[in-house]
């Protein structure tokens, strides 16, 4: 089974990173792309500008945008086409930005795609 991780990209590469991709919309400031090590920019996997910009890392909006990031990942197709085109991948590394960790959108990504991936 694939195991799926977060990391923020201002964090050092690993060699157990597995393959590493970038699930933000907009490209990380001050980080150049060879620092990035990344296998992939997955910008459709990101939430939508408009609803980035609606939270804009409000934590007091937590609980309204994850229930409207999942409702795009479930009316997308991006999110399952990520997952059946990396089947069998031992890790794959969700790479992003945010300050905040525990209100950042990866979160919800990475339970939504371990829900995908459920046998």
């Amino acid at each position: 089974m694939t195991r799926i991780a977060l990391k923020r990209v201002y964090d050092a590469p690993a060699a157990d990173d597995g393959y590493r991709v970038l699930v933000d919309r907009l490209w990380p400031r001050g980080v150049s792309r060879a620092a990035a090590a990344l296998d992939e920019w997955n910008k459709d996997l990101a939430p939508s500008a408009a609803l980035r910009k609606w939270f804009d890392h409000d934590p007091s909006l937590w609980k309204s945008f994850c229930d409207k990031y999942r409702a795009e990942l479930q009316a997308g197709s991006a999110a399952q086409e990520f997952m059946a085109r990396l089947e069998g991948r031992a890790r794959i590394t969700l790479v992003h930005a945010a300050r905040d960790r525990e209100h950042c959108h990866p979160l919800v990504l990475k339970a939504w795609l371990e829900h995908l991936h459920q046998p």
